[in-house]
């Protein structure tokens, strides 16, 4: 095998496995642009947190009464700081103080949730964490541990949090359900569609998770025996396939969904409306 600057790759062999990463001569043996897909992954993460953090503790624009539109980042609304008609599940909590979000016990398992699933791991691993930014990229890490200590060890405790934001699918189902009789009653309007298609999209997000795969057909001997549960994993697996589609696209639906929601409700735009 020749080539230029072959002679620059140090690799370490030893009979026992490697306690140190691969070594590369020099910083990159890339000639391409490798950086810009870590680059672009990095500013579209942090675009969306940054939004949603500061949507999160704003405390106005999350409910439109009039068409009974609420944003999924204040859902489900439980506390007694929350708007009148905004609290579809009752108010079981009391005052919140403003540097908590109405929102709290669903926004820590979702952001948990998002953060230990499968792409997004493959995500900020290479982009933020660059391990690995990239093949024949050196890394800045001289030995890898694994999600075996903290704090990448929280990584396994994804299937935990896939059940919770699976319950959270259900609430934000039910937000888009209600949302179809406002104070004019029963109606169907723009914003009717976009909380419908944003809640279709992150069921997508949800089910194609790869802890759902696993909760649908793991632990399974014989197919055979179980068609049914077999006939859901292969949907599933259809879907798991499109994980990072979804990943991002839900990431977009969710900011839109939410704008559209803050300037009907703040009188800034008109909800077109198609019924009533």
């Amino acid at each position: 095998m020749s080539g230029a600057g072959i002679d620059d790759v140090t690799v370490t062999r030893n009979s026992a496995p490697a306690r140190t990463r691969v070594g590369i001569g020099r910083r990159t043996l890339r000639t391409d642009r490798w950086w810009l897909q870590p680059l672009l992954t990095t500013l579209g993460l942090a675009a969306f947190v940054g939004y949603a953090t500061v949507r999160s503790f704003m405390r106005t624009g999350y409910y439109d009464a009039e068409n009974n539109y609420l944003t999924p980042f204040y859902s489900p609304c439980l506390s007694d700081s929350c708007v009148p008609g905004s609290a579809h599940f009752g108010t079981p909590i009391g005052e919140l103080p403003a540097f908590i979000p109405l929102a709290f016990l669903s926004l820590p398992f979702l952001l948990g949730f998002r953060l230990t699933c499968y792409y997004y791991r493959k995500a900020y691993y290479r982009s933020i964490w660059f391990s690995p930014p990239a093949c024949a990229v050196t890394e800045p890490h001289a030995k890898y541990t694994g999600e075996t200590r903290l704090p990448l060890i929280v990584q396994n405790a994804h299937r935990y949090f896939f059940y919770v934001a699976f319950v959270i699918a259900l609430i934000n189902t039910w937000d888009a359900i209600v949302a179809f009789g406002g104070e004019r009653g029963i109606g169907f309007g723009l914003g009717n569609l976009i909380l419908v298609i944003n809640v279709v999209l992150l069921w997508a997000y949800t089910v194609s998770c790869h802890s759902c795969r696993h909760v649908t057909g793991g632990r399974l001997k014989h197919f055979s025996a179980n068609p049914v549960r077999y006939w859901i994993w292969t949907q599933v697996s259809r879907l798991n396939v499109r994980h990072m589609q979804f990943a991002w696209i839900t990431l977009g639906t969710l900011a839109l969904t939410d704008l559209y929601v803050w300037l009907v409700s703040t009188g800034t735009i008109t909800d077109l409306r198609f019924i009533n």
